[in-house]
Parts: structure tokens; C-alpha cells; sequence
């Protein structure tokens, strides 16, 4: 019994790490842009776009890991922005209209590398375009807040 129990919560702690490790967050991500403006002017609330390689670009993932799955952005997002995620995968699935989507959407803002971040104002009007920056998430929101 005791080994059950400890193989139990090896498997739990093995878990809840792999959450830290992967580029996963907590965070509310929409993927229609158009949705995301709408919730932006009820809630009146910034719009930030994330163009995304998820499963390859590195500098994504080191962005969704050192500042979208952290705590401090997670806080300040729920409280600030409406999230969208624009992403181009190489290995994982989407349907050809989400891809036409993503394509049109990337090609209407001019992106040409990935991570490209954009903040909108509620109207959908670009006030930023970003990308990675060091410094984690404090630095990241402070950076976005010069803006807003």
C-alpha cells in the first residue's frame, strides 16, 4: 500500500512539472480576432495578438515559458487584456479555414518573423507591435503598459 502511494504522488509531482517545462499557460487565449475586439469593447479592455509558432519557434516558446505562464501575467491579463493566439504549427493539426484564417490575419498586419505581438485598443487600432523581450514577466507588462 505504501508503494502505491508513493508511486502515486511520484506520478502527481512528475505532472505538475511537466505544466513548468512545456509552453502551456492558464491563460484564456481566443483565436478569432473579431470575437476578441467584441469582448474588448464590452469589457473595454486592450487586445493583445500573439503570432505564434508554438510547437518550433523558439523564441515563442521561451515567451509563452518566462512570461505567459507566469503568475504575474496571468494576473495582469485577466485584469487588462483580451487575448488572441495566432498560431502556425508545423506538427499539430488545424483545419484548413483556421489556416486560411491565420494567413489572412498575418498577412493584414504585415507579419513576417514569429513571436509578433500586437497590442490593439478596443476599436482594434495597433498601439504596439512587439515581440520577445528578456527580463521575464514584470519587465514584459511594464514593457506593454508604456503603451496602453
Amino acid at each position: 500500500m505504501k508503494k502505491i502511494f508513493l508511486s502515486f504522488v511520484l506520478i502527481l509531482s512528475v505532472l505538475a512539472g511537466c505544466k513548468k517545462a512545456g509552453t502551456t499557460d492558464n491563460l484564456d487565449w481566443e483565436t478569432n480576432l473579431e470575437t476578441a475586439l467584441q469582448k474588448a469593447q464590452k469589457e473595454n479592455k486592450t487586445v493583445l495578438v500573439n503570432f505564434t509558432g508554438s510547437d518550433w519557434c523558439i523564441w515563442c516558446q521561451r515567451l509563452s515559458n518566462e512570461v505567459f505562464s507566469q503568475n504575474e501575467f496571468e494576473k495582469f491579463a485577466k485584469e487588462n487584456l483580451i487575448l488572441v493566439k495566432i498560431d502556425f504549427p508545423k506538427n499539430i493539426e488545424q483545419s484548413m479555414e483556421t489556416k486560411m484564417y491565420n494567413n489572412q490575419l498575418a498577412q493584414r498586419f504585415g507579419v513576417e518573423g514569429f513571436p509578433t505581438i500586437f497590442l490593439l485598443n478596443k476599436n482594434g487600432d495597433v498601439i504596439l507591435q512587439t515581440g520577445y523581450q528578456p527580463g521575464g514577466p514584470v519587465n514584459y507588462i511594464n514593457h506593454l503598459k508604456s503603451y496602453m
